[in-house]
């Protein structure tokens, strides 16, 4: 078996209110959170980006375990905004972990699924047995243009999984993906700004990704939705995820614990990473988890997981992490997102 053995997470201390931001463009905040199901996101400070967070999920990742630091072999680095255009991050986190040389390292860019499509292919490679252990991680400091819809909705975070073939505290059972070629978000080279077609956003993008992968992998495992403890998804408003779990047949009960996006917003490659981490403090053993990502362009992966006895090991409050917080305004929201 290959799978979970630690994990962790990097949640910004700051926040912004939707209200705020709606007020500065003389919108009416309680249509917007009414329409995204959102009332406030994270924020990174100026002097963080996708690299320093990762940092601090991946240490405190580490930190729960006892594992050799040689048997990591493989270091993969998923995000939309990796700090430099070329110049892997995957290489600078090794060398700030004190990982040694020989490792395999690249960064991955899928939109929102990035870090999941890194998962399947470490997962990969420790079953083939070209590594004991492996690091992967997602993490985002996502930013839009002022005033654009997205702006309500993009955030801040990291999360980080320690990988291997011992000592599981996730199993993997299987995984999936589909993809297909789907304009509904992207951003060329150069442009700062990322933009979106509206229309292909949800029924042709989201809901048909996330539904065909899900009825493949269950199919497959002759599972059902009422099987799993816990559901997770993709989460780039308020409204998707609860509507596709609906859709598939999970009840409101499986999804409550990780939809965390109306207190946290959209991390981006990191957001349905983020949702499994704010589960795993209520796992209990032989619980089945499923997760499933999205990404923009599009594709979505998906996995089943069951937990073992070594789960209360690695445990950690992600609830106290969220309520840790600071408020701030608009003009240093600006500031700290590096517009001003």
């Amino acid at each position: 078996m290959v799978g979970i053995t630690s994990y962790g997470f990097y949640i910004p201390k700051f926040r912004i209110k939707i209200d705020d931001i709606a007020k500065v463009w003389g919108k009416n905040p309680d249509e917007i959170k009414k329409s995204l199901n959102i009332f406030e996101k994270t924020v990174s400070a100026n002097d963080e980006d996708s690299l320093t967070m990762a940092y601090e999920s991946t240490s405190r990742a580490l930190n729960k375990i006892k594992i050799n630091k040689k048997e990591i072999k493989v270091l993969f680095f998923g995000s939309e905004t990796h700090p430099y255009a070329v110049n892997p991050a995957s290489t600078i986190l090794g060398e700030f972990l004190g990982i040694e040389g020989n490792y395999l390292a690249y960064d991955t860019e899928f939109a929102c699924k990035a870090a999941t499509g890194a998962l399947i292919s470490a997962l990969s490679l420790i079953k083939s047995g070209y590594s004991n252990s492996a690091i992967v991680v997602g993490s985002d400091k996502a930013i839009s243009k002022p005033h654009d819809s997205l702006e309500y909705t993009v955030a801040s975070g990291a999360v980080s999984f320690i990988l291997g073939n011992k000592n599981l505290a996730l199993e993997l059972v299987d995984y999936e993906s589909f993809s297909s070629d789907t304009p509904d978000f992207w951003r060329r080279e150069g442009i700062r700004y990322p933009s979106h077609g509206g229309r292909f956003t949800g029924k042709p993008s989201y809901f048909y990704h996330i539904q065909r992968v899900s009825e493949i992998i269950f199919k497959k495992n002759k599972l059902k939705p009422k099987d799993f403890t816990f559901g997770v998804f993709h989460m780039p408003n308020g409204k998707f995820p609860l509507q596709i779990a609906k859709i598939l047949g999970f009840r409101s009960s499986q999804i409550n614990d990780s939809f965390i996006i109306p207190y946290f917003g959209n991390c981006y490659t990191a957001s349905s990473l983020m949702g499994l981490a704010a589960i795993l403090a209520k796992v209990k053993e032989n619980n089945l988890i499923y997760l499933c990502s999205y990404g923009s362009g599009a594709g979505s992966d998906a996995f089943i997981f069951r937990a073992t006895k070594k789960i209360n090991q690695i445990k950690e409050n992600f609830q106290e992490k969220l309520k840790d917080k600071k408020y701030i305004d608009y003009p240093t929201y600006l500031k700290f997102i590096n517009i001003i």
